[in-house]
């Protein structure tokens, strides 16, 4: 009986410190990019807003050798930051596209038929398969996409938040 007792916390000693080990060496690394939609913008045609990553870059600096693979999207959100109280209602479509020096364009993260009164929602995730290429490139892109309801009656500020996840490439 005593050996049955050993063997089942020994047992549950493993499991709980590979799922420790597998959390430790899986990382996340987040990305937020500002979008402004000014009162000029008309409804029902898209525009783009482009931005530089500069927080992924201090991660890896378009470092090629950076000791990390299988980079993809793991989340991606946007929220109204100003006006105070503003809400996502005037949206259409969103879609969140990466490149980066020598890269191809690539669409992550997207929403269509946004009909939300909220300050912020999750964006639905396209399988692009891995970004280690875009992600360990030097100057990382998000270009952003939206096409508007109706025009907005005051300028707002969007956050859009990404978070790529990878595991250590040795």
């Amino acid at each position: 009986m005593k050996n049955i007792v050993l063997t089942a916390m020994a047992a549950s000693a493993v499991l709980v410190s590979c799922g420790t080990v597998q959390s430790l060496v899986q990382n996340t690394f987040p990305y937020t990019a500002n979008v402004l939609v000014s009162t000029g913008v008309p409804a029902d045609k898209e525009v783009s807003s482009t931005a530089t990553a500069t927080n992924v870059q201090t991660w890896f600096g378009g470092n090629n050798n950076a000791q990390i693979k299988d980079v993809r999207i793991s989340d991606a959100k946007i929220s109204v930051v100003s006006p105070s109280g503003g809400n996502l209602s005037a949206f259409k479509t969103i879609k969140v596209y990466v490149s980066s020096s020598g890269t191809g364009e690539k669409l992550i993260a997207s929403r269509s038929n946004i009909s939300t009164n909220s300050s912020s929602m999750s964006l639905d995730l396209n399988d692009t398969g891995f970004l280690d290429s875009i992600v360990k490139s030097s100057g990382l892109t998000v270009r952003t996409v939206y096409e508007l309801k109706n025009q907005t009656s005051s300028d707002m500020n969007i956050k859009v938040a990404l978070n790529f996840s990878s595991v250590p490439a040795k």
